[in-house]
């Protein structure tokens, strides 16, 4: 079953505005290697989801997948051939927000080649241009 909140505090929401850059969550936090959106978009739960399947499936259980970002927003749909009015449709699914500079993935555990490859997979599933980024050691 794809991801979504266990409960939210309002069913339905409005869609609302995606201005300016990621502030947070906008470098490796968890891994070694990481997947950086470079545009701003929603990502549906079933994307994220493909992508996670993607890498675990490569990595072959070797080293380990961190997603970084979560589908907490509802959109929601009118059926099909339903006349206009009658107030706003019910939920049909989850979607992440993810601004531009946002780490999506993560991978830790395995060498650079092998993660490029796994991210690179995982960036193929996703419906932004997204890039390859290191974990910053600070000393």
């Amino acid at each position: 079953m794809a991801m979504m909140p266990k409960r939210v505090k309002y069913r339905k929401s409005q869609r609302g505005k995606m201005k300016g850059n990621a502030s947070r969550g906008n470098f490796v936090a968890f891994g070694d290697y990481g997947l950086q959106a470079l545009e701003g978009s929603w990502i549906d739960a079933k994307q994220i989801e493909a992508g996670r399947v993607a890498a675990t499936h490569f990595l072959h259980r070797e080293g380990k997948v961190y997603l970084r970002i979560f589908p907490y927003k509802p959109v929601s749909a009118k059926p099909l051939e339903t006349r206009m009015g009658k107030g706003k449709g019910e939920p049909a699914f989850w979607v992440a927000r993810v601004k531009p500079g946002q780490v999506c993935f993560e991978v830790g555990g395995v060498a650079e080649n092998i993660a490029k490859q796994a991210l690179s997979r995982v960036a193929n599933k996703m419906p932004i241009k997204c890039r390859f980024i290191k974990r910053i050691h600070s000393l």
